[in-house]
């Protein structure tokens, strides 16, 4: 079989990479094509493939950039000439999806969300333009890349989405069902702390603005508790504004750095919706309780304790809060104080391991053979 692995950009490790890891993993002598490539950006398993690059790699500033040129984008991934291979396993979530395979190719895409941007979250990321020169230019073309986004997802053969939440998206949007597999957590590389740990909250996450930190700083500013943040982003100088001095911004760590922050922390703080969330898993995978807003990903993944979800049978991994404001979340923290022993960090640990990479690894190899056998008619 001949494949061709398609992935949005490289520009660093998140978790559509570790997605994409496994596929180069289950496919090692695959070809993978992308927009754009940061060398040194990714992991080794990901930077020693032939790595393909599209014409925006060319363009000026793209390494700082690349967001500017999303008009582009459908342009760039159609450019790519995937005649001759057997399969396409595309990672998406903005156009990789749109490449044009031959009909004689299967492909099949994992879909990590619908482009967010010009769907569900448009105001999120654009509402602050409306009005302005540059909003009118931006609806504009957004209009014609949610005309592209429906019409190009004819081009996929099978969906796998990377949560319920995600395929009912998918369904809304593209008219198309689903298989779920979620995506898949190194649970090898996180421990159980053996000691009590530290008396700080963590947060660790881009500085997008549907990541919602403003909310974990205005109650983290009002009830003078520890919080570290793990990130960088296009918030970064707003939330550092806002913080007061029990607020502690760390920059983006290693990943041995983050396991022991995770394995460290009394609690993560998860203020977002997402599609789906890997960051809770990691540190449930350390045995440490998440604090999240109930909405999204989050709710297929964590175990609420008594009377902040939906009845549940399991030991508890975690507490939702269902207002995105700083009261609320400052309910939740409270309800953890008030509760800790209720965490245990060992069971905590065994639900986390119900989503680790060798069961992401099998499930994606047995989907992508048996969808193969029935295209090739084997």
């Amino acid at each position: 079989m001949k494949v061709a692995l398609i992935h949005d950009w490289l520009t660093g490790m998140r978790g559509g990479e570790k997605v994409l890891e496994v596929f180069c993993e289950i496919f090692p002598e695959a070809d993978l094509y992308t927009l754009i490539h940061i060398p040194g950006s990714v992991s080794n398993i990901i930077e020693n493939r032939k790595i393909k690059t599209s014409f925006v790699q060319r363009l000026p500033l793209v390494k700082k950039r690349y967001r500017a040129y999303l008009p582009l984008f459908p342009m760039a991934i159609e450019s790519f000439n995937l005649n001759g291979y057997d399969l396409i396993l595309s990672s998406s979530h903005c156009v990789a999806k749109g490449v044009i395979p031959s009909p004689k190719t299967l492909h099949i895409s994992y879909i990590h969300t619908p482009m967010r941007y010009v769907w569900d979250m448009y105001y999120e990321y654009f509402g602050n333009k409306e009005g302005k020169l540059s909003g009118k230019a931006i609806a504009a073309f957004s209009h014609y890349l949610r005309m592209w986004d429906a019409s190009s997802s004819s081009r996929v053969d099978h969906y796998i989405a990377n949560s319920r939440h995600v395929a009912k998206r998918v369904e809304k949007f593209y008219r198309r069902d689903s298989a779920v597999i979620n995506p898949p957590v190194d649970c090898g590389r996180f421990s159980l702390l053996d000691s009590k740990g530290d008396d700080f909250y963590l947060i660790v996450s881009a500085f997008a603005p549907y990541k919602r930190l403003d909310i974990a700083v205005e109650a983290f500013n009002k009830i003078g508790a520890k919080l570290k943040i793990i990130g960088t982003g296009q918030d970064e100088q707003k939330l550092k504004s806002m913080a007061g001095a029990n607020i502690e911004f760390l920059g983006w760590k290693s990943d041995a750095e983050i396991a022991d922050y995770y394995r460290r922390c009394r609690a993560l703080i998860f203020p977002g919706e997402e599609d789906f969330g890997i960051v809770p898993l990691e540190a449930m995978a350390c045995g440490r309780p998440v604090i999240a807003f109930g909405k999204g990903g989050a709710l297929e993944t964590i175990v609420p304790f008594e009377g902040t979800g939906k009845a549940n049978s399991g030991h508890p991994t975690g507490i939702f809060f269902y207002r995105q404001t700083p009261e609320a979340l400052i309910e939740a923290i409270n309800i953890l104080e008030n509760n800790p022993r209720s965490f245990e960090p060992s069971a905590i640990r065994n639900h986390a391991l119900l989503f680790d990479r060798p069961i992401f690894k099998e499930k994606i190899k047995e989907f992508v053979t048996e969808k193969y056998n029935e295209f090739t008619g084997k």
